[in-house]
């Protein structure tokens, strides 16, 4: 029984002897122990005109239509072995406008999911300018001279030096703890309208505070649950109810009143005074069960891609103004997202916005 999908000398010997006794590749498949689609592809790019016609005809039942041509054991071990060799040259090692291309997308801090789709886009008629994204990865965790990593600084927002498994244990039950005196029925996310969930209308919003070194710093981050949209607020002050909800005003002032409908939150004290001090109008308030970020996933996940900008216990929020907070969330909302079919958050928005102009 050969390795799925290898074939050895011995195994093109046999696929030779039934192959000219007019045997299907599902009939060799199953005597050599590999998948018919693995002898097709075995047959396909090692027949040789020499031991056939030169125009075979395709579509035939039992799949032998599709090569009307010879095929021998040794011819296509020969064959072979060049495609074998190793070291191959790697495609970005080779290839200096690709490599550059995909340089620039990691300084951008773009992942390689995100350039590998951007390429596609950006040269969809040069076959030369595409790349996988594992490809990407090889290259970064290559530890070697001139490999990705050597070029690009943190080019991974994990920061990890090294590939880890993708399994995952169990997430844990949620912890039953009761809530905060605040979060009444009415503004619990159980009382949120479907429309926030199907994220099929814009103007949903999900924030949290992102915590700075020895907690004594923070900054507002606020996500767009349809179009993943990005806005960050600067707290030099303090983080009191009053001051953050000062903030979330100014922040949601920038956009029309159409695209903030709602805003879900954990059951921090920054929010507790919502009621009193007066958020936005028409804009309501929904609190998380404790302990659950996951009901605000979108604004989790926007946290998470900004600990590369701001290293989680490392970075002191009062040394970043507005500004430069402005200019983080411009390049977030530019970052291609799988989720909205390779379109950027500010292009999903202004799509909005353009809707809303009378």
């Amino acid at each position: 029984m050969a390795r799925a999908g290898v074939i050895t000398a011995d195994l093109r010997r046999v696929i030779e002897n039934m192959w000219g006794r007019g045997k299907s590749c599902a009939e060799i498949a199953r005597t050599i122990g590999v998948h018919r689609s693995s002898v097709g592809r075995e047959v396909d790019r090692n027949h040789s005109h020499r031991h056939g016609v030169k125009n075979p005809r395709r579509g035939e039942a039992g799949g032998r239509g599709r090569y009307q041509v010879g095929y021998r054991a040794d011819w296509a071990q020969d064959k072979t072995r060049p495609r074998r060799r190793r070291p191959k040259p790697r495609k970005l090692a080779t290839n200096l406008p690709l490599r550059a291309a995909v340089v620039a997308g990691l300084r951008d801090r773009l992942s390689p999911q995100q350039i590998a789709a951007q390429l596609r886009e950006q040269f969809a008629g040069d076959a030369g300018m595409r790349v996988s994204h594992e490809t990407i990865y090889q290259a970064i965790y290559l530890q070697a001279r001139g490999s990705l990593r050597e070029l690009v600084n943190d080019a991974l927002r994990t920061g990890q030096r090294a590939r880890r498994s993708q399994s995952r244990a169990a997430l844990a039950a949620r912890s039953a703890i009761r809530g905060k005196p605040w979060v009444t029925e009415q503004v619990h996310i159980s009382a949120r309208p479907a429309e926030v969930a199907d994220r099929a209308i814009p103007g949903h919003w999900e924030g949290d505070l992102l915590i700075g070194a020895y907690k004594r710093s923070a900054i507002i981050t606020l996500a767009e649950r349809s179009t993943r949209f990005v806005m960050l607020g600067a707290l030099p002050t303090d983080r009191s109810s009053p001051e953050v909800i000062a903030v979330i005003r100014t922040l949601f002032g920038r956009l029309p009143a159409q695209l903030h409908r709602s805003l879900t939150w954990d059951q921090g004290v920054e929010l507790a005074g919502y009621a009193q001090f007066g958020l936005v109008e028409d804009c309501q308030v929904y609190f998380c069960d404790p302990h659950s970020p996951w009901q605000r996933g979108t604004n989790e996940n926007t946290n998470g891609l900004l600990r590369q900008y701001f290293p989680k216990g490392k970075f002191d929020f009062t040394t970043i103004d507005q500004t430069g907070l402005d200019a983080v969330a411009a390049q977030l909302n530019r970052r291609p997202r799988q989720t909205l079919n390779w379109h950027t958050p500010a292009q999903k928005l202004n799509q909005h916005l353009v809707a809303l102009t009378p």
